[in-house]
């Protein structure tokens, strides 16, 4: 039983947003990484405003890359893509570590908005079910 019809979307959110972070990380460890382009999650429907032509999906190109970002992002509807426009390095790298740590700190307070709104909404089902037991 669901404590309200938006415990979904704040758990989807909740999700959407650790997996969110995941990239965040994986791109702050790549930093240092020839040819390596920032990543980002983004939610389908944002997706379709943009004609990209085609799927970005992750590839391992080496056997020390982490595995994983795409079975997870797929149970929110949310896309890993390239982010385009990015000023490049010498070596064809193209992240910011301040972009990426404010992105993270940003993306990090939301998490735990999300987590205190489903903590506030958990009480209230339960102050509900409490009272209608005293009568």
């Amino acid at each position: 039983m669901k404590p309200s019809t938006v415990t979904d979307l704040l758990f989807n959110q909740l999700s959407f947003r650790s997996d969110r972070q995941k990239v965040i990380s994986s791109n702050i460890a790549n930093i240092n990484t020839p040819g390596y382009k920032t990543k980002d999650l983004v939610f389908e429907q944002e997706l379709q405003k943009v004609d990209l032509g085609k799927d970005l999906q992750m590839s391992k190109t080496n056997s020390m890359h982490m595995n994983g970002f795409n079975e997870t992002s797929n149970t929110n509807q949310a896309k890993l893509t390239q982010v385009k426009g990015l000023e490049e390095q010498t070596d064809g790298n193209n992240v910011n570590l301040d972009t990426q740590m404010s992105e993270m700190s940003k993306n990090k307070m939301i998490f735990d908005a999300l987590q205190s709104s489903i903590t506030k909404d958990s009480r209230l089902f339960r102050s509900v079910i409490e009272s209608s037991q005293k009568n």
